[in-house]
């Protein structure tokens, strides 16, 4: 099905049922923005509990990369369930395990012989890199960036730079975190290489010389692409020049591909755009193609910390290992191709949604992870927060799932299986969906 298919009103009889019972007995720290609830799916298409068809460019969070379910990723994980669903890579060895981590060694950006860790999550690898960048490097300091989600638990939390409800009423966090600006070219007034030039000498200049010295600091955690901070995508030079900056003062760079990773981008990691090769690699969401895995890959000498120092027993699971393993071969053998070629069309009827609506300041990204900003005027480039949440919200009345990224715009982040006619559905619905919300330029 290439097309949205609405039955019945949303929220249908079904899901407002199952709606009801989840807020009596699920916490309500999660965030759902509107009442999907679903049954089942295929690909990049899926059904709610009341019949309603959607097209899905949320993926779970650019999480089910190879779609909902996709057979070859059941077929792996029927039979290695068949076998043993779990037996502990802390305390035990299989092969599963070994034989993800060295396809792992051979596609990280990283450079000479790598190393896996293996957790259960984004938010469990963030936590990972930051004890063995302290451990290897015997500093305490860690820097990260404003806009920057590494997860929610206090070591990453401590990290995060999202979203002050992320943050409230859990300090005080780890100590020894400094954060500084991401590069916005967007929002930047001037060029590019300014932007990254400013951002890297608030680093150099303010941080290292007002805050804490570089031989202190441990590392520093960067996205290669910010995502849930807007979809932004830096200057090349940015990146280039913070990996000079690191290896000048032995910082040990950590990278966080957990959104932007695994073909998300067009290529296997969005560091393979910039040519940038990290200390260590966080990944997580698209790996397992939506079973629960996060892995810290690092260089081999860096991840040489001692039996005991770290470990998880559900880490590496390996009914979650058999599920990478087969996801990785299918974003080798087309998704990847397939998220830069049809990425590229998406992006350009974005291009051409922007110049017939006014309310779209930019569009930017990389293959399928896409931001596209909404503005209530381009010359202030004042932030147009409400419709970006009514765009949302018209979007999926009309059966197509996106969510909000920043303050003000919505990312698109589609199943690396979406075909160019389901990219026209959803510039079709999104046409339809912006006219609703505003009014198109006037010539």
């Amino acid at each position: 099905m290439d097309a949205p298919d609405i039955k019945t009103p949303l929220p249908g009889p079904k899901a407002k049922a199952i709606i009801e019972r989840d807020k009596q007995f699920v916490s309500p720290s999660y965030t759902r923005d509107y009442p999907f609830v679903i049954a089942r799916g295929e690909g990049a298409v899926v059904e709610d509990v009341d019949g309603n068809h959607f097209l899905d460019c949320a993926a779970g969070i650019a999480v089910n990369s190879t779609g909902v379910s996709h057979p070859d990723v059941v077929k792996a994980i029927c039979e290695q369930a068949a076998n043993f669903i779990h037996m502990s890579g802390t305390d035990f060895y299989y092969e599963p395990q070994v034989r993800l981590a060295e396809e792992l060694a051979s596609i990280a950006p990283i450079d000479g012989p790598v190393r896996t860790f293996f957790g259960n999550s984004g938010t469990e690898a963030t936590e990972a890199a930051i004890k063995l960048a302290r451990y290897y490097t015997r500093r305490h300091g860690i820097i990260a960036f404003l806009g920057s989600f590494h997860g929610r638990s206090m070591g990453s939390l401590s990290l995060t730079a999202s979203k002050v409800i992320q943050r409230r009423g859990f300090g005080p966090l780890l100590p020894g975190v400094y954060h500084a600006r991401y590069p916005d070219p967007y929002r930047f007034k001037g060029s590019a290489d300014e932007c990254a030039g400013e951002c890297l000498s608030y680093i150099r200049d303010q941080l290292f010389t007002q805050l804490i010295a570089p031989d202190e600091v441990a590392a520093i955690v960067v996205e290669p692409v910010q995502g849930e901070g807007g979809y932004i995508v830096p200057p090349a030079a940015f990146l280039q020049e913070l990996r000079e900056l690191t290896t000048e003062h032995g910082i040990v760079l950590v990278v966080d591909e957990v959104q932007s990773g695994m073909g998300r981008t067009g290529k296997m990691f969005a560091s393979d755009h910039f040519g940038l090769r990290a200390d260590v690699v966080n990944i997580a969401k698209g790996i397992a193609s939506g079973l629960p895995l996060g892995v810290t890959c690092a260089r081999a000498d860096v991840m040489s910390w001692p039996p005991g120092a770290h470990a998880s027993t559900f880490g590496g699971n390996p009914v979650s290992c058999a599920a990478a393993t087969a996801t990785i071969k299918l974003l080798k053998d087309t998704l990847v191709a397939n998220a830069a070629a049809v990425g590229a069309h998406l992006v350009n009827g974005l291009r051409e949604l922007q110049r017939k609506y006014a309310l779209i300041g930019d569009v930017r990204g990389l293959g399928l992870m896409i931001g596209v900003e909404l503005v209530r005027n381009r010359e202030t480039k004042e932030r147009a927060i409400d419709e970006r949440n009514a765009l949302v919200q018209s979007m999926f009345r009309r059966g197509v799932l996106v969510l909000g990224a920043g303050k003000n715009a919505i990312r698109i982040a589609p199943p690396l299986v979406l075909t160019t006619s389901q990219a026209d559905s959803l510039l079709r619905v999104m046409d339809e969906a912006l006219t609703e919300v505003t009014s198109p330029l006037r010539t």
